[in-house]
């Protein structure tokens, strides 16, 4: 199973949302993306990205320091 990390410390809303929609789109069904975090929003906005995606958030593990979240990227509807 492939695992793409996406570093985005530092980086404030909506920035950590848009840069984890674009790494979703180049992963295919069952990959994993590990986000990396230090906005506070992205407790929110990236929970609410992956209900509009259909993508699943595995973990979600927050600390003083960093927000992690491990996304399972959904199979794509069939048209």
């Amino acid at each position: 199973m492939t695992m793409t990390r996406l570093d985005l410390t530092g980086l404030k809303c909506p920035l950590p949302a848009l840069k984890t929609r674009k790494a979703l789109r180049s992963l295919k069904a069952g990959e994993r993306l590990e986000v990396r975090c230090t906005d506070p929003l992205a407790v929110i906005d990236i929970p609410n990205l992956i209900r509009e995606t259909g993508d699943r958030v595995e973990i979600v593990d927050r600390s003083d320091h960093a927000i992690l979240f491990l996304i399972e990227k959904a199979a794509e509807p069939i048209p």
